[in-house]
Protein backbone atom coordinates (compact mmCIF):
# COMPACT_ATOMS: atom_id res chain seq x y z
CA UNK A 1 0.00 0.00 0.00
CA UNK A 2 1.39 3.41 -1.02
CA UNK A 3 1.77 6.04 1.71
CA UNK A 4 -0.76 8.87 1.45
CA UNK A 5 0.85 12.31 1.05
CA UNK A 6 0.46 14.62 4.04
CA UNK A 7 -1.97 17.49 3.41
CA UNK A 8 -1.81 18.97 6.92
CA UNK A 9 0.76 19.23 9.68
CA UNK A 10 -0.21 19.56 13.32
CA UNK A 11 2.04 21.06 16.00
CA UNK A 12 3.76 17.73 16.71
CA UNK A 13 4.70 17.19 13.06
CA UNK A 14 5.80 20.84 12.68
CA UNK A 15 8.24 20.39 15.57
CA UNK A 16 9.61 17.23 13.97
CA UNK A 17 10.47 19.24 10.84
CA UNK A 18 11.68 22.69 11.96
CA UNK A 19 13.85 23.41 15.03
CA UNK A 20 11.88 26.41 16.37
CA UNK A 21 10.39 26.23 19.86
CA UNK A 22 8.55 28.57 22.24
CA UNK A 23 8.67 31.51 22.28
CA UNK A 24 9.83 31.58 18.65
CA UNK A 25 7.69 28.85 17.11
CA UNK A 26 5.19 31.07 15.31
CA UNK A 27 2.88 28.63 13.53
CA UNK A 28 0.23 26.41 15.06
CA UNK A 29 -0.75 24.31 12.04
CA UNK A 30 -0.08 23.92 8.32
CA UNK A 31 -2.82 22.95 5.89
CA UNK A 32 -3.50 22.63 2.16
CA UNK A 33 -0.02 21.21 1.52
CA UNK A 34 0.83 20.62 -2.14
CA UNK A 35 4.31 19.08 -2.03
CA UNK A 36 7.04 21.15 -3.71
CA UNK A 37 4.49 23.90 -4.45
CA UNK A 38 2.48 25.57 -1.68
CA UNK A 39 0.76 25.43 1.69
CA UNK A 40 -1.02 27.60 4.25
CA UNK A 41 0.30 28.11 7.77
CA UNK A 42 -2.02 29.10 10.60
CA UNK A 43 -0.96 31.42 13.44
CA UNK A 44 -3.49 32.22 16.16
CA UNK A 45 -2.41 35.55 17.62
CA UNK A 46 -3.13 35.73 21.36
CA UNK A 47 -2.74 38.55 23.88
CA UNK A 48 -0.53 36.50 26.21
CA UNK A 49 2.42 36.30 23.77
CA UNK A 50 5.65 37.84 25.14
CA UNK A 51 6.19 40.40 22.35
CA UNK A 52 3.05 42.28 23.34
CA UNK A 53 4.57 43.47 26.63
CA UNK A 54 6.78 45.82 24.61
CA UNK A 55 5.17 46.07 21.16
CA UNK A 56 3.34 48.23 22.16
CA UNK A 57 2.08 48.70 25.73
CA UNK A 58 -1.61 49.60 25.56
CA UNK A 59 -1.74 48.98 21.80
CA UNK A 60 -0.59 45.41 21.07
CA UNK A 61 0.50 44.93 17.44
CA UNK A 62 2.06 41.72 16.16
CA UNK A 63 5.52 42.74 14.83
CA UNK A 64 5.93 42.72 11.06
CA UNK A 65 9.25 40.89 11.23
CA UNK A 66 7.47 38.10 13.11
CA UNK A 67 4.87 37.86 10.34
CA UNK A 68 7.72 37.34 7.86
CA UNK A 69 9.31 34.76 10.18
CA UNK A 70 5.97 32.92 10.43
CA UNK A 71 5.82 32.78 6.62
CA UNK A 72 9.38 31.42 6.59
CA UNK A 73 8.53 28.76 9.18
CA UNK A 74 5.53 27.76 7.07
CA UNK A 75 7.79 27.39 4.03
CA UNK A 76 10.21 25.33 6.13
CA UNK A 77 7.43 22.85 6.84
CA UNK A 78 6.60 22.73 3.13
CA UNK A 79 10.22 21.93 2.25
CA UNK A 80 10.48 19.43 5.11
CA UNK A 81 7.45 17.53 3.89
CA UNK A 82 8.49 17.80 0.23
CA UNK A 83 12.04 16.54 0.84
CA UNK A 84 11.17 13.94 3.51
CA UNK A 85 13.01 15.80 6.29
CA UNK A 86 10.79 14.71 9.18
CA UNK A 87 13.03 13.79 12.15
CA UNK A 88 16.18 14.64 10.14
CA UNK A 89 17.26 17.66 12.26
CA UNK A 90 17.49 19.93 9.19
CA UNK A 91 18.13 23.64 9.74
CA UNK A 92 16.91 26.57 7.67
CA UNK A 93 18.57 29.97 7.27
CA UNK A 94 17.27 33.18 5.67
CA UNK A 95 19.32 34.36 2.71
CA UNK A 96 17.18 37.30 1.63
CA UNK A 97 13.84 39.06 1.95
CA UNK A 98 12.51 41.25 -0.87
CA UNK A 99 9.47 43.32 -1.74
CA UNK A 100 8.01 43.40 1.77
CA UNK A 101 4.83 45.39 2.15
CA UNK A 102 2.65 45.68 5.23
CA UNK A 103 -1.01 46.41 4.53
CA UNK A 104 -2.81 46.18 7.88
CA UNK A 105 -2.14 45.77 11.60
CA UNK A 106 -2.27 42.28 13.10
CA UNK A 107 -3.56 42.24 16.67
CA UNK A 108 -4.49 39.71 19.36
CA UNK A 109 -7.56 37.74 18.31
CA UNK A 110 -6.54 37.66 14.65
CA UNK A 111 -5.89 34.37 12.87
CA UNK A 112 -3.07 34.76 10.38
CA UNK A 113 -3.23 32.59 7.28
CA UNK A 114 0.27 32.38 5.84
CA UNK A 115 0.01 31.48 2.16
CA UNK A 116 3.42 30.45 0.81
CA UNK A 117 4.30 29.30 -2.69
CA UNK A 118 7.64 27.96 -3.88
CA UNK A 119 9.02 29.92 -6.82
CA UNK A 120 12.23 27.89 -7.04
CA UNK A 121 13.46 24.89 -5.11
CA UNK A 122 14.25 21.22 -4.98
CA UNK A 123 17.74 21.43 -3.47
CA UNK A 124 19.40 23.42 -0.70
CA UNK A 125 18.22 26.89 -1.80
CA UNK A 126 14.52 27.71 -2.20
CA UNK A 127 12.75 30.96 -3.10
CA UNK A 128 9.19 31.67 -1.99
CA UNK A 129 6.48 34.26 -2.19
CA UNK A 130 4.28 34.71 0.84
CA UNK A 131 1.06 36.48 1.70
CA UNK A 132 -0.23 36.87 5.25
CA UNK A 133 -4.01 37.19 5.35
CA UNK A 134 -6.49 38.01 8.14
CA UNK A 135 -10.14 37.27 7.36
CA UNK A 136 -9.41 37.48 3.63
CA UNK A 137 -7.60 40.82 3.92
CA UNK A 138 -3.92 41.14 2.98
CA UNK A 139 -1.75 42.00 5.98
CA UNK A 140 1.73 41.44 4.53
CA UNK A 141 3.42 40.22 1.37
CA UNK A 142 7.04 39.33 0.65
CA UNK A 143 9.43 37.20 -1.34
CA UNK A 144 12.16 35.40 0.54
CA UNK A 145 15.02 33.00 -0.05
CA UNK A 146 16.21 30.35 2.37
CA UNK A 147 18.97 27.77 2.50
CA UNK A 148 18.31 24.38 4.03
CA UNK A 149 21.19 22.65 5.83
CA UNK A 150 20.47 18.98 5.34
CA UNK A 151 23.57 17.74 7.17
CA UNK A 152 21.57 17.12 10.38
CA UNK A 153 24.33 18.63 12.54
Amino acid sequence: MEAKPVSTADLDLIQRIIPHRYPFLLIDKVRDVVLNESCVGIKCVTCNEPQFTGHFPGMPIFPGVMIIEAMAQTSGVLVGLSMDLVDKNAKVFFMGVDGVKFRRKVVPGDVLELHVRALRGGGKVWKFEGRAMVEGELACEAQFTAMFDLSGD
